[in-house]
């Protein structure tokens, strides 16, 4: 076990070395609840291989959570009731990740909760549509 390993609270979760209420578990991948509860039924799903963030993340192991997700998403909606969900996952410090084990938070939404900002109200870096259109040949040939 690494040092990553061995000081990070989900691989500890993994372990059974902290305790959890957990929602789902197989052979890749746990979810829990998340302590902090952003809105009731607020859940984790983690990879059982410690990969820190998404830049580290292996396409296997991508394909193991997202494989999982939709269930997920569902057995909590109907659970709570709510009436939307946001998937969320902060990758490195400058995005505020604090646990730096990949992990995936689905926060049930219910309406009237206002946790978060809408993302098309802020007025980032705009590109213009040529700019736009420049960069995505770029990265199709990073993609490719």
């Amino acid at each position: 076990m690494s040092a990553h390993e061995e000081n990070c609270v989900f691989c500890k979760i993994i372990a059974g070395d902290i305790p959890s209420t957990k929602v789902y578990e197989d052979e890749n991948c746990v979810a829990f609840f998340d302590i902090s509860q952003v809105t009731k039924g607020h859940t984790l799903l983690i990879p059982k291989t410690h990969e820190e963030n998404i830049f580290e993340l292996q396409e296997e192991t991508a394909a193991a959570l997202m494989k999982n997700a939709p269930k997920i998403a569902r057995a909590l909606k109907e659970q709570f009731g709510s009436v939307g969900m946001n998937l969320v996952n902060n990758n490195g410090e400058a995005a505020s990740q604090t646990v730096f084990h990949y992990h995936l938070h689905f926060i049930p939404r219910y309406g009237d909760d206002e946790i978060y900002s809408n993302w098309d109200q802020n007025q980032g870096d705009k590109l213009s549509t040529d700019d736009m259109q420049k960069i995505a040949a770029q990265l199709q040939t990073r993609l490719a």
